[in-house]
């Protein structure tokens, strides 16, 4: 495995892969010994935000990577391979509103438009587009719960795992958009000139 480089997660998916990665063999001690550091060369693990895991992967600078199913298909033009579905890190992709009347569609009735703020601007408008509504969308940073309480909302286009936060503001799920979970993704040069390391690290995935 240490002829391999593999973009880790940090985050909420960082523990759940370093646990894997020491099922498959990949000593992660030192990673979890030194919070601060980035590269761990010997492992062959470099940790990064999980939306830079694609970046990285794709430019050749990891050779596998790991990160959320939600994450590649907002930079769906991104050219890697994915390779598993890891089984972790489950959540939800919905489209959510202040409870009682559902205001994003009196909106579309009567306007025949919503704004919708998200993190996730690509997967939003592609889901609208797809289901053949009109909606504006506004891209925000920050907690995405607040834009529909402040009224520069109607509704919501976000990742929940249980729901807990979008309850405690009041809000309530309309649709569920997509199933997310953490997968493996290979570069696509590497998946061919280090076909056999990455074969086998595949076959040890399948076996945990």
């Amino acid at each position: 495995m240490s002829a391999l480089r593999i973009a880790v997660p940090r985050g909420a998916l960082f523990t759940p892969t370093l646990g894997l990665l020491d099922r498959i063999g990949v000593d992660t001690a030192e990673v979890r010994e030194n919070d601060r550091k980035l590269l761990f060369a010997e492992s062959g693990i470099v940790t990064m935000r999980p939306s830079d895991v694609p970046t990285y992967v794709e430019a050749g600078a990891a050779d596998l990577g790991i990160t959320g199913k939600d994450v590649l298909m907002e930079q769906s033009e991104r050219e890697v391979y994915e390779l598993a579905d890891l089984g972790y890190g489950h959540c939800t992709m919905v489209l959510a509103t202040v409870a009682g009347e559902d205001r994003a569609a009196e909106a579309l009735r009567r306007l025949g438009v919503m704004r919708i703020a998200t993190k996730y601007p690509r997967i939003a408008a592609r889901h609208f587009l797809e289901t053949g509504r009109q909606a504006e969308i506004v891209e925000v940073k920050g907690s995405v719960e607040l834009a529909p309480l402040a009224g520069l909302v109607e509704g919501i286009v976000d990742l929940t795992a249980t729901g807990a936060t979008l309850r405690e503001n009041g809000l309530v799920v309309r649709e569920e958009i997509a199933r997310c979970s953490a997968r493996l993704i290979a570069n696509p040069v590497a998946h061919k000139l280090k076909a056999e390391a990455i074969d086998a690290v595949l076959e040890r995935v399948g076996a945990v």
